[in-house]
């Protein structure tokens, strides 16, 4: 959590997306002054895709207090605070990396980061760590380092070893999974009951999850569709 005395500034920043067929912004939330600080800023991208910032907050506000580096969270397209389109469900050719890629370079420009002068950091989560590997990729102006926490080199190498951890769960978890997959009923109670069997067992271990994670999740529930279409 931030001290009491941390500037924190929270606005939308316009991002024009041809096909979308409505206007668009992301949500974001800078902690720190991006003026006054001598360091560069750290952009978080958050996991998903189709998810969104919060349980990024408390683990990374602390820099700027320990540190003095800034941190900018945002909103994704499709999640949290930003513009949702579920209209575009099942949409494979509008929901593509180029799109979130697309929106994190509006956003740096948008915050005027990238001629700066100082730079900015980059750290990705999961589907966020994707992300920066791909953003890093393109060598771009202003990058002055990338972290990839937990984030896949390969999907088809993910995909493969999840399917692997799905043969340790019980078998009527496995029944569960597999033919909600094959309806395509990925949105039951069933299948929703299944997949939290799979986290808690091989992704969260630590016990009852966290009160973040389950806001996350019952968010993500609300409007899954970036992350089923993806």
């Amino acid at each position: 959590m931030a001290s009491l005395d941390t500037p924190i500034t929270e606005g939308f920043a316009p991002y024009h997306v041809p096909n979308a067929g409505k206007p668009c912004q992301t949500w974001y939330k800078i902690v720190g002054s991006l003026e006054s600080s001598p360091s560069p800023p750290l952009i978080c991208l958050h996991g998903g895709p189709g998810s969104e910032h919060l349980a990024m907050v408390e683990p990374f506000t602390p820099l700027y207090d320990k540190l003095g580096i800034p941190l900018i969270f945002y909103d994704q397209i499709g999640g949290g605070n930003s513009t949702h389109l579920r209209e575009k469900n099942g949409d494979t050719a509008f929901w593509s990396l180029d799109l979130f890629l697309d929106e994190l370079r509006n956003l740096i420009s948008y915050l005027g980061l990238d001629k700066s002068g100082k730079g900015f950091f980059v750290l990705g989560a999961s589907w966020g760590g994707m992300m920066a590997g791909a953003y890093a990729g393109t060598r771009p102006e202003g990058l002055r380092k990338v972290i990839n926490s937990s984030g896949p080199a390969s999907m088809p190498l993910y995909v493969k070893g999840v399917r692997e951890l799905i043969k340790h769960l019980p078998l009527d978890v496995q029944r569960t999974i597999e033919e909600c997959e094959k309806k395509g009923d990925t949105t039951s109670d069933e299948y929703q009951a299944a997949g939290l069997v799979f986290m808690k067992k091989h992704f969260y271990r630590a016990g009852e999850f966290p009160q973040v994670i389950k806001d996350t999740l019952e968010n993500l529930k609300k409007d899954p569709t970036v992350y089923m279409t993806m």
